[in-house]
């Protein structure tokens, strides 16, 4: 190994954060498997783990040949050295797309789930209020914010009938939840448009107002967090403090950028919701937690959503 590709290879290392050996080891493979989700070969032999690693930056036929030269790692070092960008002007936060999945996924699955179950309003329950969209709970907004994000996109009379909803929850929610509610049908790309530029910005300054630093998470992190905020909003002491600690806890946790102890506040939440009752909750829960644990500023260029 020459001299010029060890001191590359132990750069690498210091960015991975393990022992600076100066070659491609077994450590170093197994780093680079874990931060790119690469599944390790079977056999555990050295030179397989190379290939993967190959094989997952994209060579191809004979290219994969478990020969870390200066080709494997020139793409090694490029992945790596995409650290987060500056926020541009106008946005927030710098999140994942895999987050936004998640949200999107949390609320209604997918397309055709949406178009089978949410393009006419719900009442999930809980401490919901009735809810369109994608996961846009009427119950929690205020009318001049209501008319604002969704004027343009659906009819005034629509809108008009809708008005009343607002800011109703639980019984009052229910009394007002009527047949001329349940008949209006929201389209998946309305839907789609309202979450992406409405929703979104305004959950990622939410985040912000009650975990400042948040954007100094990875954007798993900070994906992760604005899904969170989505779902249980961001007061500290609403419906009680006792069951709020955990949403407290969380930011003195981000301020540390403790990522540990931020993914264990997110678990330890599935102890408010029954788990045969609420089990959507909890499977959220475990998704946001998993990805702030496994966060890391390593992302390509094309997985980074400015909010």
């Amino acid at each position: 190994m020459s001299s010029l590709l060890a001191t590359r290879i132990r750069n690498i290392q210091k960015k991975l954060s393990i022992t600076e050996s100066g070659i491609f080891d077994l450590n170093t493979c197994k780093a680079i498997e874990k931060l790119k989700g690469v599944e390790p070969p079977k056999n555990g032999v050295l030179i397989d783990h190379k290939k993967a690693i190959q094989k997952n930056f994209g060579f191809i036929g004979k290219e994969v040949d478990g020969l870390i030269g200066p080709i494997t790692l020139s793409r090694i070092e490029q992945y790596l050295s995409n650290y987060m960008p500056p926020i541009p002007k106008g946005a927030n936060m710098i999140v994942s797309k895999k987050s936004l999945d998640l949200i999107v996924n949390s609320e209604i699955s997918s397309k055709s789930a949406y178009n089978t179950k949410y393009k006419f309003p719900i009442l999930p329950g809980e401490d919901s209020g009735i809810t369109i969209g994608i996961g846009y709970d009427l119950g929690q907004v205020s009318t001049s914010k209501f008319v604002e994000d969704w004027e343009g996109i659906l009819r005034t009379s629509v809108i008009n009938k809708l008005v009343k909803t607002v800011g109703k929850t639980k019984s009052a929610a229910k009394e007002v939840f009527t047949a001329e509610i349940k008949a209006i049908e929201i389209s998946w790309d309305d839907a789609l448009e309202v979450f992406y530029t409405k929703s979104m910005p305004k959950y990622a300054k939410d985040t912000i107002g009650i975990y400042p630093g948040v954007q100094l998470l990875p954007p798993d992190a900070q994906g992760a967090l604005v899904s969170l905020v989505y779902n249980r909003g961001t007061s500290f002491t609403k419906p009680s403090e006792e069951r709020r600690k955990e949403m407290k806890n969380i930011a003195k946790h981000v301020a540390n950028k403790d990522l540990e102890k931020i993914a264990d506040e997110i678990v330890s939440m599935k102890r408010l919701w029954d788990i045969n009752t609420s089990r959507g909750l909890h499977i959220r829960r475990d998704n946001e937690a998993a990805l702030v644990r496994n966060a890391t500023y390593f992302i390509l260029p094309n997985e980074y959503v400015f909010l």
